[in-house]
């Protein structure tokens, strides 16, 4: 009987059937390095073996290279933003994606809650394809109903969700940390659109997602919640720990310059942040979060605030 077997003698033998397998198969640990890809997947991806890059590290090799997915960007970098904001943030995904050697894959994503990833594709390129421009419609309406137009991360609805979905968690005796969550303001932005223009301003707001989102975890996500405000989700991070990521994000910031026209324009912005408690709804934490920001401006700006 199969449960009588030696899970010694099967794990190997399962290892190397998938190994071998047509199926595009692959494992991305909680930092989105690649753990564990098979024959398959390296064949498409274009990855010598034994090779372990970061995943936006990959793509943007193969971008610049005219290899792997095709990407009909003219800014990877823009593109790269928005994607990381949807990559790995739910437990199960399913989209359609092109190769540039016109193969046609199907794609699923399963997340586990400390942010592993496995990745499975399959070749749908011989499926009838009159109804593939309706799907491929209906994927790119779904993004851009998660997208902020203007910087490219998530937008106030999709984060939302993601700050419900925290409060909803369970603890477990292995998860003790259920999170804590961050408000984001540019200092004195009116001051920036009232004198360099509401162009300049878009484009601060561009660099300050850009920059922001450089430090965002697979697990975490981080959205515009409107206006020059911006959330940052850290699923079972302790504060300590976020209040070292966001110090991070504050001196980096501080660093920018966005504006090659006007090299003199330096920006800072603020935070509040505060820890999920028990019973705690979504309105309750963003409140908290945003009455921590209210003090950090009080403060002085350029700083961060706990409640």
């Amino acid at each position: 009987m199969t449960g009588s077997r030696n899970p010694e003698e099967v794990v190997p033998k399962l290892v190397s059937l998938q190994d071998d397998s047509l199926v595009l198969i692959a494992l991305y640990d909680q930092d989105d390095i690649l753990r564990y890809a098979n024959k398959s997947w390296r064949a498409a991806f274009h990855l010598a073996p034994g090779e372990e890059p970061g995943w936006s590290d990959l793509m943007r090799r193969n971008y610049n290279a005219g290899l792997g997915t095709v990407l009909t960007t003219r800014n990877f970098d823009e593109w790269l933003v928005s994607t990381q904001s949807r990559r790995g943030k739910a437990p199960f995904r399913a989209f359609e994606t092109d190769l540039v050697d016109g193969r046609w894959l199907w794609m699923t994503e399963t997340v586990q809650q400390n942010g592993w990833m496995l990745c499975i594709a399959n070749d749908i390129t011989p499926l009838r394809t009159d109804d593939r421009r309706l799907r491929q419609d209906r994927d790119l309406a779904l993004r851009a109903s998660q997208t902020d137009e203007l910087t490219g991360v998530a937008n106030r609805r999709f984060i939302m969700t993601k700050l419900e979905e925290l409060v909803d968690r369970e603890l477990t005796p292995d998860r003790t940390t259920r999170g804590c969550v961050a408000v984001l303001d540019i200092d004195h932005f009116k001051a920036i659109n009232d004198r360099y223009g509401h162009q300049a301003g878009d484009q601060v707001l561009r660099d300050f997602a850009r920059n922001a989102h450089s430090f965002v975890r697979r697990l975490d996500c981080f959205g515009r919640i409107g206006g020059e405000e911006f959330m940052l989700i850290l699923p079972e991070t302790p504060i300590e720990t976020g209040l070292d990521i966001l110090g991070r994000v504050l001196e980096h910031i501080r660093m920018a310059r966005p504006l090659p026209n006007w090299p003199e324009l330096v920006y800072t912005c603020s935070v509040g942040i505060t820890a999920l408690r028990s019973g705690d709804t979504a309105q309750d934490l963003f409140a908290r979060a945003d009455l921590a920001l209210y003090e950090a401006k009080l403060g002085g700006r350029n700083r961060i605030s706990v409640i």
